[in-house]
């Protein structure tokens, strides 16, 4: 008996009461005259008999329930791809699945035999949307003389239902379709009809209350939302509206939904539902260095500290642990966010920190205090300006000195990249300037700082990545006894060139007088290739350049450093291992080992 790929399919349903009774493996057998591999591939992974088979527990009920539900599924499928006058035979030990009576089950099922005609591939000969709102871009090949794949007739349906909502008409819909398939020309006509509905505008957004209230003040959450009350409806300014919300951390979901009739003045009310996420989170980490030593790393988040989804962070680090860099260092910042302060866009930002640095060169002492505005102008912009007051202790090779400036710190980011700690592609820049004023010096200057990112991902298996970076620094104006040590650029370790002990690259003043150097060049690469689907192989080599000059001119020197390294994916990131040694005459005779999660830029 073979099955018209129209007629409807007998119902299990009946079998519901009947026992589980056991079932040996079935093998699945899948023929299609001259499809391809792939067209193959497409209507097994859509067969639930070829899943239920390779389920260890499956019973002989499970095999027939899924080879009579597959006749509509692998309608579905050969709909999809264009064939409309095909059909399907599922055979179940020989026996046609769908004349088996449900109370007449087999108590075991050895073989299922899906055999599929798939016919001719029907062409589009109509291919219409109407009415579409102006600039509205159905799918390029949804036109006639194209291939008639069923889903090209939803992603249509979809698109022009989008561009209307795009234009303000937020409760658009498919009116009606007129859908005929010409079996003799193996054409098929496909008309969807569009009612667009009056053009709205956002009313008021409600708070939706359930079982778990949030702790967030409902004022605080229509200002962090910034829903544009009485401007024409957009999905994306909804969803901007969402994803504020989400950005602030304190909530663990975050919905937003229409409500189902606009008001009488036009105006359509946007509801919302958050679920809070836990109030306090704490962290840490640990990173490891041959030259370096240890570096242990906390903090502690509150996420709704005052009711408005404000966000409290306290930092701590302890680095310097067991090795030759200098000494210990140690830092403790706070931190404290205000979202949606002036704008919804905006965050009002208050922080502190003291740190105490023992490097090989200089040691510094400084306490730090600020306040600013960040802004986020995009999904991928974002930005801080504000300004701080700083005191140092610094002791060096200039002599023993403190310090005090006021800093008008300015910061850029522009992030395109997929993913954070493992990106595969995207851009990554990020733009800093530091003009600073030291009264009791009576001297000014800036710092200027870019850190460039790329990656790329080469092959159709996406298993082969090259990243690379580019790191450019200067500081202008001061005499190098006005400046904090930590303004200045050194070179070598872990962040700028590995293999080369940690900063070890400065400027020779005189003999026996190396401080900092006013400019800095740096320049990384790795190919990162992707050995199994968990662990990843690293070819790498940096390059460091220290100036005596803003421009880089007057005295310098380059140095540089590869290796290898090894990645292990995880769902925190990539633990990352790296073997680096210089180049130059230590070179295959030093090492640095560099151990961390996540990758090394």
């Amino acid at each position: 008996m073979r099955v018209r790929l129209a007629r409807s399919c007998l119902c299990a349903a009946a079998m519901l009461g009947l026992a589980a009774l056991p079932a040996f493996p079935a093998e699945v057998a899948l023929s299609v005259p001259g499809a391809s591999r792939n067209f193959i591939a497409t209507l097994r992974a859509g067969s639930l008999s070829a899943s239920t088979a390779a389920q260890e527990d499956a019973t002989a009920r499970d095999l027939l329930a899924a080879a009579q539900a597959d006749y509509a599924r692998l309608l579905g499928v050969l709909y999809g791809e264009g064939f409309y006058s095909g059909t399907i035979s599922i055979r179940v030990d020989g026996q046609e699945a769908a004349a088996i009576p449900p109370l007449s089950m087999p108590e075991t099922i050895g073989r299922i035999d899906i055999a599929i005609e798939r016919g001719p591939r029907f062409r589009f000969g109509r291919a219409e949307v109407a009415p579409l709102a102006p600039g509205t871009a159905l799918p390029a090949e949804f036109r006639p003389g194209a291939d008639a794949r069923g889903t090209l007739i939803g992603e249509a349906a979809r698109a022009g239902v989008a561009g209307w909502r795009d234009a303000g008409h937020a409760k658009a819909e498919v009116s009606g379709q007129d859908i005929l398939a010409d079996h003799a020309r193996a054409r098929l006509d496909a008309a969807i009809a569009l009612a667009p509905g009056p053009r709205l505008r956002f009313g008021q957004l409600e708070i939706m209350r359930g079982d778990s209230p949030s702790r967030v003040r409902d004022a605080r959450i229509r200002a962090i939302a910034g829903l544009p009350t009485g401007e024409t409806f957009s999905p994306a300014a909804m969803e901007k509206s969402a994803n504020r919300l989400r950005r602030t951390g304190a909530f663990r979901s975050v919905r937003l939904t229409e409500a189902e009739e606009p008001n009488a003045d036009g105006a359509l009310d946007i509801e919302t539902r958050v679920s809070d996420a836990k109030p306090r989170r704490i962290g840490a980490g640990a990173e490891l260095s041959s030259s370096e030593g240890v570096t242990l790393s906390g903090f502690w988040l509150h996420r709704n500290l005052l009711g408005g989804a404000e966000r409290l962070r306290i930092d701590g680090l302890i680095g310097g642990l067991g090795g030759d860099s200098g000494g210990e260092d140690s830092r403790l910042g706070i931190r404290f966010d205000r979202p949606a302060t002036f704008t919804p866009d905006t965050s009002l930002v208050l922080g502190a920190r003291i740190e105490d640095n023992n490097e090989p060169d200089y040691s510094e002492r400084k306490a730090e205090i600020g306040a600013g505005l960040a802004h986020v102008f995009s999904d991928t912009l974002s930005g801080e300006a504000g300004i701080a007051l700083r005191y140092s202790e610094i002791s060096d090779d200039l002599g023993t000195r403190t310090l005090s400036h006021v800093l008008l710190p300015a910061r850029l980011t522009w992030d395109r990249r997929d993913d954070p700690l493992n990106p595969t592609k995207g851009l990554y820049l990020d733009l800093s300037a530091t003009p600073f004023v030291s009264p009791d010096k009576g001297s000014a200057g800036s710092r200027f700082f870019v850190d460039l990112r790329d990656y790329l991902t080469l092959g159709e298996t996406r298993r082969l990545t090259l990243a690379g970076r580019a790191q450019l620094g200067s500081v202008a104006g001061g005499d190098f006894i006005d400046l904090p040590a930590d303004m200045v650029f050194w070179s070598g370790g872990a962040g700028t060139v590995r293999g080369q002990g940690y900063q070890n690259l400065g400027v020779d003043l005189a003999p026996g007088i190396t401080v900092g150097g006013r400019s800095f060049l740096g320049f990384s690469g790795e190919l990162r290739a992707m050995v199994t689907d968990s662990i990843q192989a690293v070819a790498f080599a940096d390059a460091g350049f220290i100036g005596e000059e803003a421009a880089g001119s007057g005295r310098g020197e380059w140095h540089g450093g590869a290796g290898l390294g090894a990645r292990y994916l995880t769902a925190v990131g990539p633990i990352r291992i790296d073997l680096a040694t210089p180049l130059d005459g230590d070179a295959g005779s030093q090492f640095e080992i560099y151990i961390g999660i996540g990758q090394a830029f």
